[in-house]
């Protein structure tokens, strides 16, 4: 199985923030995303994540539960 693009660059992000503590890391991440994606590839990583979650950086699955949360 071939990793997708959008997944692909979520794990080049989350490499950038590995040096932080997960949940920062996860918190940075997702900001990234919300702040530079567009919704399309926002969207394609959550499906991405659902459907082959076990194949990615742990902290950008916490990412995409962030990014799914409700904001307040």
């Amino acid at each position: 199985m071939s990793t997708s693009p959008v997944m692909k660059l979520a794990d080049d992000i989350a490499v950038q923030f590995r040096h932080y503590p997960p949940r920062a890391a996860a918190a940075s991440i997702a900001n990234h995303i919300r702040q530079f994606w567009d919704p399309r590839m926002c969207s394609q990583l959550k499906t991405q994540v659902e459907e082959d979650g076990a194949d990615c950086d742990p902290n950008v699955i916490a990412a995409v539960q962030l990014l799914n949360a409700p904001e307040r």
